[in-house]
């Protein structure tokens, strides 16, 4: 046996069984429901790469969820990199068509996904999540805000969107990549098994999907920017939004408005809305 065939050994980390991956399937697969094709792949370089390459070449249909046990090239915004050791987190992508939606409103998905992962985990895990603008998920790990997870939305076949989502399950604090990370495990999760904690969270996401295209997309109607605006850990915060073409504004986060951006108010009076940029959170609430 190779190191690496070692490595994927079910035995080779009794901490970190694999996935199930016919159990998932028979509990989230089902006639009329969002879920339509569940695969989980050892190891990948990146499952939204994989699915946007299927997406296009028209190999994939809404509904597609793509699981893998490691990724060795996971992305986040910004083209930062996302690594964590094999079948300690859950790194997933799902394909989504909302056909029925504007595109203007399309860019309410990865708040969406961040509202469903977060509500998903709190429930499943008994972890209190919060969101930071627009895509990352906070735990609380010694009394210090920690990220724990973020999401990447990718255009895909012209008509979808993938969704990816990566969320640091069981790392220890000797494997966090950064000291500002932190895990479900380290925030005292009453689970790490990752088999319940995926089934909550797709679960969740199809939930919200759903109520969003009903709505037509509309984040008033959907209930999406009421609870989003009440889970972020931005707003009311002092923080300094970091702009494309090196700008940056500082200000007090005071909103997040109907097209998802956040509204900064600057101590010039000047309410500015931000729709794309890092954030950094400069003091708490």
């Amino acid at each position: 046996m190779t190191p690496r065939d070692a490595a994927d050994s079910r035995w080779s980390d009794l901490d970190r069984p694999p996935l199930n991956a016919a159990a998932l399937r028979r509990a989230l697969v089902r006639e009329g429901g969002l879920w339509t094709r569940l695969e989980v792949v050892q190891r990948t370089g990146s499952t939204n790469s994989d699915l946007v390459a299927r997406a296009d070449k028209g190999e994939a249909a809404e509904g597609a969820v793509l699981v893998a046990e490691e990724q060795t090239s996971g992305r986040g915004r910004l083209e930062r990199q996302w690594t964590a050791p094999a079948r300690s987190g859950l790194f997933f992508s799902v394909l989504l068509r909302p056909a029925e939606v504007p595109v203007a409103r399309w860019g309410w998905l990865p708040l969406l996904t961040g509202v469903a992962v977060a509500t998903g985990l709190s429930r499943a895990a008994g972890v209190d999540t919060a969101l930071k603008w627009p895509n990352d998920l906070l735990i609380t790990v010694g009394g210090e805000e920690r990220k724990a997870g973020g999401i990447l939305a990718e255009r895909a076949g012209g008509d979808g969107v993938v969704m990816g989502v990566g969320i640091n399950v069981s790392l220890r604090a000797e494997e966090l990549p950064v000291p500002q990370a932190g895990s479900l495990a380290l925030a005292g999760a009453v689970t790490t098994d990752r088999d319940p904690l995926l089934r909550a969270v797709l679960r969740s996401l199809e939930d919200w999907y759903g109520r969003w295209r009903r709505a037509g997309g509309d984040p008033t109607a959907s209930g999406l920017q009421e609870t989003y605006a009440a889970g972020c850990a931005t707003l009311g915060r002092h923080v300094r939004a970091e702009l494309p073409g090196d700008r940056s504004v500082v200000g007090e986060a005071v909103a997040i408005d109907g097209d998802g951006r956040l509204v900064l108010a600057t101590e010039e009076g000047v309410r500015e809305p931000v729709g794309a940029g890092d954030i950094v959170h400069l003091r708490p609430a």
